[in-house]
């Protein structure tokens, strides 16, 4: 499973840095923008220069409304800055074909320029609160698009958590469904530790992370700590030893 998390300027992916050695993806976001809330293309820049080159940086593009064309600009707008994970929040998208013909303009506009680019197309556990496509359509979604990834977050920062909205088997059969298409499966939305085993068990590929590595565990006011970047790395990895363990005695 993959480390992602998501420094909010370039003071904390400097954080991000000094634990490099501990999480897989910096993630670009600007929290007071939204869940998946766009920052400048000059932060992306500065962020892709201020961590180690083997790390790759992801970008946010937005809680996107549904203007393809907008969308794709922005996308391609991320990919120049030098991401090389671009996520789209398909905020906007009331229907499965609004969202597969936002993600189809994201993925010509981001692979034409960089074809070894990784574009995720991400749903909401809370859909049913803002009026987005439902979350379980997301894995169909990303795969008729040509996406690489399909993605749940959390749209409402309000205390509830992922497993509040999908709970655990849900989260399996988005997983399963994303991997028989071929996709990886990311999840994210205020994941807490004891989130982890259960995260391991159903074989999610990336896990997206903010405020269970920020002092006080507050995505808002906290800021990253490496100390709690490394303590939450060190805890993945037991949950995958004992979980590898226990599927080799079986």
């Amino acid at each position: 499973m993959l480390l992602l998390i998501s420094p909010d300027g370039v003071e904390e992916a400097l954080a991000c840095a000094e634990a490099a050695e501990h999480l897989d993806i910096v993630d670009v976001k600007k929290p007071d923008e939204g869940s998946l809330g766009a920052n400048f293309p000059w932060v992306i820049r500065e962020i892709r220069a201020a961590v180690p080159a083997d790390k790759p940086v992801s970008a946010t593009v937005g809680d996107v409304p549904y203007k393809p064309g907008t969308v794709a600009q922005a996308a391609l707008g991320a990919a120049v800055s030098g991401a090389t994970y671009i996520k789209v929040g398909l905020y906007g998208c009331g229907t499965p074909d609004q969202a597969i013909e936002v993600m189809r303009g994201v993925v010509r506009a981001v692979k034409d320029f960089r074809p070894d680019a990784f574009v995720v197309a991400s749903g909401y556990a809370d859909a049913h609160r803002i009026g987005c496509v439902n979350p379980l359509a997301l894995p169909d979604i990303a795969h008729r698009s040509g996406a690489d990834a399909a993605m749940l977050d959390t749209a409402v920062k309000d205390g509830t958590r992922l497993f509040d909205h999908v709970p655990p088997d849900a989260c399996a059969r988005f997983v399963q469904q994303a991997h028989a298409a071929g996709l990886l499966a990311a999840l994210a939305g205020s994941v807490k530790r004891e989130d982890l085993a259960t995260l391991t068990r159903i074989g999610t590929d990336i896990v997206g992370v903010r405020g269970a590595v920020c002092e006080g565990g507050d995505r808002d006011t906290g800021r990253i700590q490496p100390r709690l970047v490394a303590s939450f790395r060190a805890e993945m990895d037991r949950h995958a030893q004992e979980f590898a363990a226990t599927t080799a005695a079986r």
